[in-house]
């Protein structure tokens, strides 16, 4: 399966909490996370479905940011 990869502002559980339901819906449950322990604060997401523009457009619904890495 595809790994997409994102630099997001996504810092805290609190930060996660508030993006669960947004990624849960646009990506499923279980098909990504966010490894906060890390300065880019990266979000890994493991879905062939979804585009990066769609990732950027669901987590700035929500006040987040995400910039694709390479």
């Amino acid at each position: 399966m595809n790994e997409l990869k994102f630099k997001t502002n996504i810092n805290c559980g609190g930060c996660i909490a508030r993006v669960t339901p947004f990624l849960n819906k646009a990506v499923g449950e279980n098909n990504w996370k966010v490894d906060t322990s890390v300065a880019d604060k990266v979000l890994t997401i493991a879905n062939e479905e979804i585009t990066p523009v769609d990732v950027v457009k669901t987590l700035k619904q929500v006040g987040f940011m995400a910039e694709l890495l390479s």
